[in-house]
């Protein structure tokens, strides 16, 4: 029997649309668990087609007249992927059977307090090393890494046929959850961006979901939240439908890659508090809620909560990080995404993107509001796609072809829904600029105009990546890549091996070639407070007595915060914490200078 305890004590987070694409193909024999964003469909279908070519695998297209047809490629591809994984897990054990290098250098790789790695160690010790033991160990103790998947719960288009919308289950995200559903995967989905009822609801028409007569869930959800009451209110919606939230992944709400959703000023540190704190609650509670949602179905009632594990993501870039958030919090996990970007061994990126990461400091990563969704977008400057769209703009012809319409979301000009990205939809807004243009001071008319361009087209710029590294014909108009690497990436300079990064993560080497780096937790309360103050500033609108308030609670947030961590690195005297120490102070004062009155603004 294999054990179900992962192997590391780190997982690869989701990351665009193309960047984790087919990170479990690259890694998941390793033990290693990684996260496929089921978005993009055509990106799916493309990698279906060239992955089943490379490895002499049967392939079908499936094109858009097919029924179901993106439900239909997403369970294609993740079937592809579990049946690539398997057997590559399986060639991997029989290579560490047979070759005592190939067993060094994996037994290299896993965390420093393993069983594994001890088990493996104590059969080396033995001075003979019998192939069948090996066999023997590995079967009951090494575990393929997980193939989750992602999606975002706000991209879930409505979609039409011949200007007739189609039911609700054919929207997106509805038809990216039965892929997944459909699929042949043990494993879990990771639900991003907050809560969409109608897609949560969804849930209960796949069996998978549901614990069968062991209690087991062949299937399971993760939420990806960013505050203990967000992750009450949600997984109590969903068990009262009979639906266990398995693990809550969560993340730094501004100290991340692509989309930042910012809290109102709690810092990470005092929301692991909490969730540490209450955890016990959270399970009884809800397994409360949990119960009566079964019976109402008529299913297996389990006797006992089932597990529920917490993990942390957002910002950590040292192996005295990653133990400390393990140890302090007890998390079961750390997400280390944005340093992985500079690992082609685990990531798909572009030659020239990943250059452009490589030579990344911190004044090149900016929260930006590229994003058609209107949330901050952490990415980098001299991206190709910032050139190909500032081009556009520059010939007047600016805006998105809008070829895949994911993000077409706004229903301003027609049910059918448009993207701010797109050309059409920029087209319309900038004539009504113009009509204005008259009675707005030459300022106001071009922080307006920057406002509508600023856009970028998501959909084709997070998937180019794959395409290009992978040498497939990219068709339609130009947009280059977009990235979306946390301001993490200012400090990792080079690419590495796959080895190499794992050294890192578990404190055997370090790949950072500077000692300028802050600590996780002083860098994101370094970015809330920029984040308040440039709201603060860039408020164009008069201020009311009600702003004023949220900006009052949040800076009352970040100061408790700051409290938090103030006593938090007392506990040693290490230089590494006095600088901590005197950050925070720095910090303090700075938060404290600030006014807020309706004079002041």
């Amino acid at each position: 029997m294999i054990t179900s305890q992962p192997i590391h004590t780190f997982h690869i987070p989701v990351m665009g649309l193309a960047y984790t694409i087919d990170s479990p193909i690259r890694v998941a024999h390793y033990g290693i668990s990684s996260v496929i964003s089921i978005i993009d469909d055509e990106l799916m279908e493309k990698m279906n087609a060239l992955y089943s070519k490379k490895l002499n695998l049967p392939y079908n297209e499936i094109t858009k007249k097919a029924k179901d047809y993106r439900a239909a490629r997403i369970t294609s591809y993740l079937n592809l992927v579990d049946t690539i994984v398997k057997e590559k897990f399986s060639k991997f054990k029989s290579e560490l059977a047979e070759s005592k290098s190939a067993l060094e250098n994996f037994i290299a790789m896993l965390p420093n307090t393993s069983n594994l790695k001890e088990g493996l160690v104590n059969l080396m010790d033995e001075g003979y090393i019998l192939k069948e033991n090996i066999e023997n160990f590995l079967e009951k103790h090494l575990k393929a890494g997980d193939i989750d998947v992602n999606i975002m719960t706000k991209v879930d288009k409505d979609n039409f046929n011949k200007n007739e919308q189609l039911p609700v289950e054919f929207n997106d995200a509805h038809a990216s959850l039965r892929g997944f559903a459909n699929s042949n995967l043990n494993s879990s989905v990771v639900l991003s961006a907050g809560m969409n009822p109608r897609l949560y609801s969804y849930f209960e028409n796949f069996k998978d979901f549901f614990p069968d007569k062991n209690n087991q869930l062949k299937k399971k959800i993760i939420l990806k939240v960013s505050d203990y009451r967000s992750a009450t209110i949600q997984g109590k919606f969903l068990a009262k439908k009979g639906l266990w939230v398995s693990e809550y992944r969560i993340e730094s709400g501004l100290n991340c890659g692509g989309h930042a959703f910012a809290t109102d000023g709690y810092l990470l540190g005092p929301i692991l508090e909490e969730f540490k704190s209450k955890k016990t609650e959270l399970i009884q509670d809800t397994h409360q809620v949990y119960i009566k949602g079964l019976k109402q179905k008529g299913l297996t009632v389990p006797e006992f909560p089932l597990d529920l594990k917490l993990t942390v993501q957002g910002g950590v870039g040292t192996a005295a990080e990653h133990q400390f958030l393990l140890e302090n919090y007890q998390v079961d996990s750390v997400g280390w995404g944005t340093p992985f970007l500079l690992v082609p061994e685990a990531t798909s990126v572009d030659e020239q993107t990943r250059k452009l990461l490589v030579k990344a400091d911190e004044k090149d990563l900016y929260l930006s509001t590229i994003s058609p969704l209107g949330i901050p977008f952490n990415t980098i400057k001299g991206t190709t796609n910032e050139y190909l769209k500032q081009q556009r703009i520059d010939n007047n012809k600016a805006g998105s072809s809008c070829p895949k319409k994911y993000l077409a979301l706004s229903k301003e000009l027609g049910p059918e829904g448009v993207c701010t990205a797109s050309k059409k939809y920029q087209d319309v807004k900038l004539q009504e600029l113009e009509a204005r243009k008259g009675e707005l001071s030459k300022n106001t008319y071009e922080n307006a105009k920057s406002k509508i361009n600023e856009k970028a087209c998501l959909c084709v710029g997070l998937a180019n990546a794959s395409l290009l590294e992978n040498n497939i014909k990219i068709k339609g108009q130009a947009q280059g890549v977009v990235i979306c690497p946390g301001p993490n990436i200012a400090y990792f300079d080079k690419e590495v091996s796959l080895s190499a990064m794992i050294q890192h993560i578990y404190g055997n080497n370090s790949i950072l070639s500077q000692n300028n780096r802050p600590n996780m937790f002083v860098k994101e309360l370094k970015m809330y407070v920029d984040y308040l103050i440039k709201e603060m500033e860039t408020m164009s609108e008069e201020v009311s007595a009600k702003q004023i308030k949220k900006w009052d609670a949040f800076k009352s947030n970040l100061l408790v915060g700051i409290e938090y961590y103030q006593d938090l690195f007392k506990i040693s005297n290490s230089s590494e914490n006095k600088c901590i120490q005197k950050e925070l102070l720095f910090y303090k004062k700075k938060l404290n200078s600030v006014q807020l009155t309706l004079e002041s603004c």
